[in-house]
């Protein structure tokens, strides 16, 4: 049996990394959930195309040991995080990502995602994918120039372009 996923979207999520994802989990009968990192499920992709998550990251809190992976769909919302940091579902997403690593779960995601994961306190001294501008962020793990990395059970891609070339792997850690 396929693994459960939850599915982390930025709001504003990078549409194209989001479906590449989803469109392959769907394909391959991988049972996900997508939470919104916002206080509702109406969210919006960088292009402006409004979509409908399943549910709010607040929900998310406190249910690790329903999933067998966290799934970071990054998107243009790190300017807006750092501007909202301390807002509450910026929060819980932090919280959530860290639930998640500490249960050892698969950790999946591009562009900064690496950056949330150290961010978080769920990552140290792993080597990353991450996206050039977000390299200088990282002070606890290794940024590397690949497109894809896969340290433990960290798979990151450089961005969302570099998501289909790690997704043969990710798939098979999940079927």
């Amino acid at each position: 049996m396929a693994k459960k996923t939850a599915v982390l979207a930025l709001n504003p999520v990078n549409g194209y990394g989001l479906f590449n994802y989803l469109e392959n989990f769907y394909e391959h009968k991988i049972p996900y959930k997508v939470f919104a990192v916002a206080t509702s499920t109406h969210i919006k992709t960088n292009s402006g195309i409004q979509i409908e998550a399943d549910d709010v990251i607040a929900n998310l809190k406190g249910h690790a040991a329903d999933y067998d992976a966290l799934i970071f769909a990054c998107g243009d919302a790190t300017p807006v995080f750092a501007q909202h940091a301390g807002e509450k579902h910026n929060q819980d997403m932090l919280a959530v990502i860290k639930e998640f690593a500490d249960a050892s779960k698969l950790m999946i995601g591009h562009c900064a995602a690496a950056m949330y994961f150290e961010m978080s306190g769920a990552a140290s001294g792993k080597k990353f994918a991450i996206h050039p501008l977000a390299k200088a962020a990282l002070s606890k793990n290794t940024a590397l120039d690949d497109k894809t990395s896969i340290d433990g059970n960290f798979y990151t891609a450089q961005c969302e372009h570099d998501v289909a070339a790690l997704m043969p792997a990710i798939l098979k850690a999940l079927k």
